[in-house]
């Protein structure tokens, strides 16, 4: 997977014109078909582990919605971004972790069930957290429409996956036989999102220069190291660890990509640091779970 979006976000930076048939306004359609597909894939079971495992979710939900948002905050400020690069960069931190996290986990050996329980349970506090956090940094930089976002993140992110889960409680002999073509599906439509955000924006993204790159690396990896070190702070042992790394390190990029376009649209550098965090994620994931598969 990340190759493919690696060189898909490579063409549509450097051969912009092969992708602008891919319009911006289709971003919020796949971004809802991803999560469509996560809720064909949840089953009551991930929710479980709340209750088998609350200390784990609690100290997860706090770590991703604390850890990311302050880092993303203080790497803006550290490098003086200007308000809209920094308002895509807060956004990235807000929102939850993505759904390739479970797959990284998996591929680290870590503990899935608990990456999968994490996720949901984040994925579903994002419409109030995500608004309310994102307003809490920027409410001094930009104005933040928090009501516009709530809607937003129930009509991408809540009623796809609630479908999914209807669907998949009550037609699950049916569901199974398309389970195995949703990976596809949900790279496809990741991939077309960031050709979509890519090309559309690859003047301004080139103009920016090193300065993004830089920091979202910084914030992906220092999202990885404190996720590692508060699992060993608190005495996780090394599955759990893997998994609570990747959770907070990885998030829902397409997310803040969606977010930073519908609630934002004045803001057009905004889409920028959602667009580059979908790419390198993907790597540092793929390369850190060859590194995490040697610790047992």
């Amino acid at each position: 997977m990340a190759g493919i979006v690696l060189t898909v976000a490579a063409l549509a930076l450097f051969v912009p014109s092969s992708c602008l048939w891919i319009q911006t306004s289709w971003i919020n359609y796949l971004l809802m078909i991803v999560m469509f597909g996560m809720g064909l894939t949840m089953k009551a079971e991930d929710f479980t582990v709340l209750f088998t495992k609350p200390k784990d979710m609690l100290i997860g939900c706090l770590a991703q919605f604390l850890i990311m948002p302050a880092l993303a905050f203080g790497l803006g400020k550290l490098f003086g971004l200007n308000d809209e690069l920094l308002v895509g960069v807060i956004l990235v931190g807000t929102c939850p972790g993505g759904t390739s996290s479970n797959v990284i986990t998996y591929l680290s050996g870590g503990d899935t069930a608990m990456s999968v329980g994490m996720t949901s349970i984040n994925t579903l506090l994002a419409p109030v957290l995500t608004p309310a956090l994102t307003y809490l940094y920027l409410r001094t930089s930009v104005n933040v429409d928090v009501r516009a976002m709530f809607i937003s993140i129930v009509q991408v992110v809540l009623i796809p996956i609630a479908l999914g889960l209807l669907i998949n409680r009550f037609l699950g002999k049916q569901t199974e036989k398309v389970k195995d073509a949703l990976p596809s599906v949900s790279v496809t439509a990741i991939c077309l999102i960031v050709a979509a955000v890519v090309s559309h924006n690859s003047e301004k993204i080139l103009s920016t220069g090193a300065i993004i790159f830089i920091i979202v690396i910084l914030h992906n990896l220092l999202g990885y190291l404190c996720g590692f070190l508060i699992g060993a702070a608190f005495r996780m042992d090394t599955p759990r660890k893997k998994a609570l790394s990747i959770e907070i390190g990885m998030q829902n990029s397409g997310l803040a990509t969606t977010l930073a376009a519908s609630a934002f649209p004045q803001l057009a550098m905004a889409t920028v640091p959602g667009a580059i965090f979908s790419v390198w994620h993907n790597i540092s994931g793929a390369v850190l779970a060859a590194i995490f598969r040697r610790e047992k």
